[in-house]
């Protein structure tokens, strides 16, 4: 009856499917959520476009990508500029001339780079083992010790003297005022939402919502020629080499009776006392919405170790886990009639931009 079946309606899956159906092809689309969009599904909350799974901006310097969006949605010009508690001091992000001055008062960049230089210098490891020693080698033991150590420990579950050198391979340092979180071109949130772009990607496509594919794989492969899977590509082979690992987001959403909680969209908390990495304040995501209406929505995010039954969301990309995806992906290329895409199809964190691109770069290759 299809040509593909695809398995997952997140953006990966949208792309491919308008592209194919764009060809000629017919495709069927499902998903075992009861929506559309994946993890970047949006929701209206009072008025608020909510991002039920995290906060998502979009960010890229590919401008066929960016021009491509935005042929599904209008975007409007948000500017991702968190700004980091850590016990009730305020620093803005990444590391610029402002976190600086509220750390140490230095007033020019010269100061600042001595400054860090200084730092570096009194801790420095010729060869990290991990990675606090990397981070410290990186910017110095204040910004460390105030802006990375604790959210990173909450971030991963562990230790940062645990953890592996290699995750933080840089760290932004900017020695000007700009307060920018993406060094990209191109940036903003669709302004109806992530869910209308996708909606606006699937238009003609066949989709099928509370559809579980490992559940009945069978009958659903019967359905189409070829399968293309965005979902776990451990599960997709009954975890027969062992588990891959991940860490879990767990969010608290509220709604407020009133209009501005925190005057900003992402505060993160690098402390180790409170328990969660950051607070989004839905609201100021749309560009000039500081006062509208009366109510605003926020979520508390804390991040926990993957257990079935959980959401996965970052793949735990050290030595071990990288090996047995390897493993994981020989099996998958043995598999002619199943194309593995997306962040757990591949096992790989994806900017939504590299989602886009690569999902282009796949069903151009099927299609030639």
């Amino acid at each position: 009856m299809y040509d593909y079946l695809i398995v997952g309606a997140g953006l990966f899956g949208a792309v491919f499917a308008h592209e194919a159906t764009a060809a000629g092809k017919r495709c069927l689309v499902i998903d075992k959520r009861d929506h559309i969009a994946g993890n970047i599904y949006t929701e209206d909350v009072e008025g608020i476009a909510v991002h039920r799974y995290g906060a998502h901006i979009f960010h890229t310097n590919n401008k066929e990508v960016w021009d491509y969006v935005n042929r599904f949605a209008t975007f409007n010009r948000y500017t991702n500029s968190p700004v980091a508690n850590y016990k009730g001091e305020l620093y803005n992000m990444p590391f610029n001339m402002n976190t600086f001055n509220k750390m140490w008062g230095v007033i020019t960049p010269a100061q600042a780079q001595a400054k860090i230089e200084e730092q570096r210098a009194a801790h420095y490891t010729e060869h990290p083992r991990n990675l606090e020693e990397q981070a410290i080698n990186l910017v110095g033991q204040d910004i460390y010790e105030k802006l990375i150590k604790g959210y990173t420990e909450k971030q991963w579950g562990r230790p940062c003297t645990a953890l592996p050198a290699f995750i933080i391979q840089r760290l932004p340092v900017r020695f000007t005022f700009d307060n920018n979180y993406f060094n990209a071109l191109y940036q903003g949130i669709p302004v109806e939402g992530y869910t209308a772009l996708v909606a606006n990607l699937l238009e003609g496509v066949e989709v099928r919502l509370n559809t579980d594919y490992l559940a009945d794989r069978e009958a659903l492969n019967a359905l189409a020629a070829k399968v293309v899977y965005t979902g776990p590509v451990d599960a997709f082979f009954d975890y027969q080499l062992g588990a891959l690992q991940y860490r879990s987001v767990r969010f608290e959403t509220e709604t407020l009776d009133m209009p501005n909680y925190q005057g900003n969209a992402v505060v993160n908390y690098t402390d180790s006392e409170t328990p969660y990495t950051r607070i989004i304040e839905h609201k100021h995501f749309v560009f000039g919405s500081t006062e509208p209406g009366t109510k605003t929505v926020i979520s508390r995010e804390y991040s926990a170790e993957w257990k079935p039954g959980d959401e996965p969301y970052y793949p735990v990309n050290d030595q071990a886990n990288g090996a047995l995806y390897a493993r994981y992906k020989e099996l998958a290329d043995a598999q002619p009639s199943v194309l593995f895409g997306g962040r757990l199809g591949e096992y790989k964190y994806y900017d939504m931009d590299r989602v886009i691109e690569v999902a282009l770069d796949r069903v151009r290759a099927e299609l030639a």
